[in-house]
């Protein structure tokens, strides 16, 4: 599988390769070329990932391995792989599946102290991003915001969706000729992806998340 650098961070290291599954769906509000709800949980609480297990050696002859008199075989079924690359800072961060890509910005990144007013360096990142969805052809694209769990968790939800929706604002109009359907929601403080009782965990927590099928159109 080839992995993509992350945008603006010539050093990179791989922090994460696990056998995931398929996100759950649940119920959707959708807005062609506008905001919409979101219809499946953006990310797996820590610690819940499905592993490998350990190779063990097996006995082909143990008749206890053998089928029963009219068993049949289920479909065989790919497991999904995911590649994280994250920036040497973990400011950007960039999740590769079989099914699709994700891309993570620290709200450090993109905005000021509890504000959703973009900064002047988030455009060009939200414009590279821009960019690989153009080389995927994607239709679908998520925007999920997130904050940590400091303050209210009203404030955060607030918060978090405003800052969804600036860079939904700006992305939108990079893919403006691109026919995408998008799907924005501020989820406040929860998936976190790291731990918030210190403030290196709580600032990775504090993002916005943008994610898309891979191949979707092509």
């Amino acid at each position: 599988m080839t992995h993509t650098a992350p945008l603006h961070r010539p050093s990179i290291r791989f922090v994460l390769t696990a056998f995931t599954a398929s996100a759950l769906l649940v119920g959707s509000h959708v807005l062609s070329a506008t905001e919409a709800r979101a219809d499946d949980k953006p990310s797996v609480p820590p610690g819940t990932e499905a592993s490998a297990s350990p190779p063990v050696e097996v006995d082909a002859d143990n008749p206890g391995l053998k089928m029963v008199d009219g068993a049949t075989l289920v479909p065989a079924k790919v497991l999904d792989i995911k590649s994280v690359v994250e920036s040497e800072g973990g400011e950007e961060r960039r999740e590769d599946t079989n099914s699709d890509v994700k891309y993570a910005l620290q709200a450090e990144v993109l905005f000021g102290k509890d504000s959703a007013k973009l900064s002047a360096a988030a455009n060009g990142r939200i414009q590279a991003i821009a960019n690989e969805i153009k080389k995927e052809n994607a239709k679908q694209v998520r925007i999920f915001g997130f904050t940590d769990n400091l303050g209210s968790s009203a404030h955060g939800d607030v918060l978090s969706k405003q800052r969804a929706d600036a860079v939904h604002s700006v992305l939108s109009k990079a893919l403006s000729d691109a026919g995408i359907t998008y799907e924005v929601r501020g989820y406040g403080e929860q998936f976190p992806i790291a731990d918030n009782s210190n403030e290196e965990g709580r600032k990775k927590n504090r993002r916005v998340e943008v994610s898309y099928p891979r191949g979707a159109g092509a």
